[in-house]
C-alpha cells in the first residue's frame, strides 16, 4: 500500500520540497493514481532517507546512484553492493586530496603570519614550539620507571604512521630505541592550559627534532631501530612526521594500552605519558631514560650511553 507525499516524507525525516526535488533529479518514482495524486512506496521512502543520510556525511545527491541502485536491487542496506564500496572509497580520496590541499595552504598562512609577526615585534604572541622557555621546569625522579629495566617487552601492538603494526614483544635482534612523548603540539593550535609550568610536558617538538637530526648516528651506534611512541592517534601523528620530516615511524597508543607499565599525567581532560625512553634489546627493557630533561638534548645524551663501552 502506498503513501501521500505527507507521511512519505515524515517516513523519511524530510521535508515534502525535499521529497519533490528529489524526484524531480528522477531519485526517486512514485506512480500516479487516478485521481492525479502521487503514491509512494516503502522503496521510495528508503531512498529518501539514504540521500539524506549520505549527503550528511559530505556525499553529493550526483553520488547516491550506486547506493539507490542497491536498494532497488533488494539489499538491506545501501552499502551492502561493491559500487556503493567504491563510490565510499572515491569520495574518501577527494577529501584526503582536499584536506592535503587545505593542509598546505594552512601552513603557507602560518608561515606568513609568524615572519610578520617576527616583522613587528610580536613573535611572543606565537606559539614557537620549537624553542624552549628559558624557565622550563625540570622534571624530577619519583621512581615511577623504576620498574622496567630487566622486563620483558610489553605485550603491545601499536599502528605505526608508515602503516605497519609493530608488536613491541616482537621487534627483533639488536637495540630498539622508543622515546615516549606527552603531546606534540601543531603550529597555531593552543596547547593544555598550563602546559609550560607542567614538569616534563613542553618540549615533544624539540626532543623530536633532535631524534631526527641524530637518527644516522643513532643507527651507527648500535641503534637497530628508533620510534616515537604517544597517546596521540595515528593521524594526528602522521601530520608531525611529514611536517618535521622525520626519517622514522611514529607509534599511537591512542587506548593507552601501556599505562598501566608506563607512568601518566593528566593535562586538563587528557591522560598522556610521561616523557622517557625505552631501550630494548632482544625483547627485554635493557635500559630506561628517566625522567627527560632537556629533551632538546635527549637524542644526544641516547647517543652518549650507545657509544659507552
Amino acid at each position: 500500500m502506498g503513501m501521500k507525499i505527507g507521511e512519505a516524507a515524515a517516513r523519511a525525516g524530510a521535508t515534502r520540497k525535499a521529497v519533490r526535488y528529489y524526484e524531480s533529479l528522477g531519485l526517486i518514482r512514485p506512480t500516479r493514481l487516478s485521481n492525479g495524486y502521487r503514491d509512494y512506496s516503502e522503496l521510495d521512502v528508503r531512498r529518501v532517507h539514504e540521500v539524506r543520510s549520505l549527503n550528511r556525511l559530505g556525499i553529493p545527491v550526483e553520488q547516491t546512484g550506486a547506493f539507490l541502485e542497491c536498494l532497488a536491487e533488494g539489499a538491506e542496506h545501501g552499502d551492502d553492493c561493491p559500487a556503493s564500496l567504491a563510490t565510499y572509497r572515491d569520495v574518501i580520496a577527494e577529501l584526503t586530496e582536499r584536506i592535503a590541499a587545505l593542509t598546505t595552504r594552512r601552513a603557507a598562512l602560518l608561515d606568513r603570519l609568524h615572519a610578520a609577526a617576527d616583522r613587528t615585534g610580536e613573535r611572543d604572541t606565537v606559539t614557537d614550539l620549537t624553542q624552549l622557555p628559558a624557565d622550563l621546569p625540570e622534571p624530577t625522579d619519583d621512581g615511577a620507571a623504576d620498574h622496567l629495566p630487566g622486563r620483558p617487552a610489553p605485550t603491545a601492538t601499536l599502528t605505526s604512521t608508515d602503516g605497519e603494526t609493530i608488536a613491541l614483544d616482537a621487534l627483533g635482534p639488536g637495540r630498539t630505541v622508543i622515546y615516549v612523548y606527552p603531546l606534540t603540539g601543531r603550529p597555531g593550535v593552543d596547547l593544555p592550559e598550563g602546559w609550560d609550568t607542567i614538569p616534563g610536558a613542553r618540549g615533544c617538538t624539540t626532543e623530536a627534532c633532535d631524534f631526527r637530526d641524530h637518527h644516522d648516528e643513532l643507527l651507527a651506534a648500535g641503534a637497530s631501530r628508533v620510534y616515537g611512541l604517544s597517546s596521540q592517534d595515528t593521524d594526528y601523528q602522521r601530520e608531525l612526521v611529514t611536517r618535521l620530516r622525520l626519517p622514522f615511524p611514529m607509534l599511537s597508543d591512542a587506548a593507552l594500552t601501556l599505562a598501566a607499565l608506563l607512568p601518566t599525567f593528566q593535562a586538563g581532560a587528557l591522560t598522556l605519558y610521561r616523557r622517557l625512553t625505552l631501550v630494548i634489546t632482544d625483547n627485554v627493557i635493557e635500559h630506561v631514560f628517566y625522567p627527560v630533561f632537556p629533551p632538546n638534548e635527549h637524542a644526544r645524551q641516547v647517543l652518549t650511553w650507545l657509544r659507552a663501552p
